[in-house]
């Protein structure tokens, strides 16, 4: 029998297209004899839908498509089964099961925890990390402090809330004022190349946290690298095993890896209609980038960046494909690590593929990864058979209360 894969995918985040155009990959290529896929897209707006034509990209260009050929559903826990239910209609009945969720998500709202919080609440097994991992990962203050205290090697940084910047800014340039131009601002928690801006002076600091502003509460300022070469690494695993992948160095014409060159491939398109642009000029996701693969880099930094991605997985609790990406500092030979992505765009299949390892394994892998996952936490104790209530009961239930208010103080 088939293992019914629920396949999640979308969300209301600012990659939401992104996510589209991963999870179609994947469900193309998982393995049809072992697993039965299940598409589950959410909306925008937060609807859950279900249906074979959410496999195929076209459909996407008419969400009026979606909402009339696609069943409209709720993923809950019944009757022992993890079941996709109809909302709509005269009778609500059960639209699928499925044995495993496989997230496949970016962003804001759906890789950063919250998705899987769900998840983790209604008791399904799912692919990647866990709650924790997930908050950390998408999180570039907590991820950086945690990889501070395992003494991985990072550029300076200055962290902040928007209220602390709005009303204590000189306090907030102070801190900054200690790092040294050019810095580059980001929104901390959004996962995304949106709102990002290299700082030369100032001024365009000022601008740049303006414009982070609008989409994060959370602010980080770094120092950027000079001399810059970016290198990225897949890491396989959990907390007990990991492995690596080819190391590729990223191209481009930008100082930073922008949207466009992640997912827009050769750069024509312009950000405005970023829908279009996903659906027609980046087909292959994030592999689409312009990739040097393998990377030029000599045994010792190849070992050395090996060695911190592991490192790095391992602090935060990792789960499942992660993406780490690193900057070196090409004249002075020295390399930071960057930022890990939980959820990588075409789940990093171009760097395991590099390595010999098709993206068919590489999906079969984190399937399994994520079973021996749920194996592990279901044999840990996570409650407890207590009289606390009946102790409660004896008191008078909630008018008792009252009397034991003075003994509770």
């Amino acid at each position: 029998m088939k293992i019914r894969v629920g396949v999640i995918f979308g969300g209301e985040s600012v990659e939401h297209e992104v996510s589209i155009i991963s999870a179609i990959q994947a469900m193309h290529k998982i393995d049809e004899e072992k697993y039965e896929v299940i598409p589950i897209y959410i909306t925008k707006d937060r609807e859950w839908y279900t249906g074979d034509m959410l496999k195929e990209i076209d459909v996407y260009q008419d969400f009026n498509l979606i909402k009339k050929y696609s069943d409209n559903v709720v993923l809950y826990y019944k009757n022992g089964s993890y079941v996709l239910q109809r909302k709509t209609g005269l009778v609500k009945s059960v639209v699928k099961e499925i044995d495993i969720a496989f997230p496949i998500v970016h962003g804001t709202n759906v890789e950063d925890g919250v998705l899987q919080g769900y998840l983790q609440t209604i008791g399904i097994p799912f692919v990647g990390s866990n709650v924790y991992a997930s908050v950390a990962g998408q999180d570039k203050t907590i991820m950086k402090d945690i990889w501070h205290e395992h003494d991985l090697p990072m550029t300076k940084y200055v962290w902040f809330y928007d209220v602390d910047y709005r009303e204590s800014k000189d306090e907030v340039m102070k801190k900054i004022s200690k790092l040294k131009y050019p810095l580059i601002v980001k929104p901390a928690t959004t996962g995304s190349s949106v709102g990002i801006t290299v700082c030369e002076d100032e001024e365009s600091l000022l601008a740049g946290i303006d414009d982070a502003i609008q989409y994060d509460s959370k602010i980080i300022v770094e120092e950027v690298v000079q001399n810059l070469k970016e290198v990225n690494i897949a890491v396989m695993g959990n907390y007990e095993s990991q492995k690596v992948s080819e190391i590729e160095e990223v191209l481009s014409k930008n100082k930073f890896l922008t949207y466009e060159d992640k997912y827009v491939g050769d750069g024509k398109g312009k950000l405005k209609g970023a829908k279009a642009n996903a659906f027609k000029s980046s087909s292959k996701g994030m592999a689409s980038a312009n990739r040097k693969l393998p990377a030029e880099l000599d045994k010792n930094m190849r070992e050395e960046i090996e060695r911190i991605a592991i490192e790095a997985f391992k602090a935060l609790g990792s789960s499942g494909n992660s993406r780490i990406d690193f900057l070196i500092d090409d004249k002075a030979n020295k390399v930071y690590i960057n930022e890990i992505n939980s959820i990588p765009g075409s789940l990093a299949f171009y760097l395991w593929d590099a390595k010999g390892v098709n993206f068919t394994q590489v999906l079969e892998d984190m399937i399994n990864i994520g079973i021996k996952d749920y194996k592990k936490r279901m044999s840990k104790t996570h409650s407890f058979e207590t009289n606390i209530l009946q102790g409660f009961a004896a008191h008078g239930g909630v008018k008792g209360m009252k009397g034991m208010k003075g003994k509770l103080n």
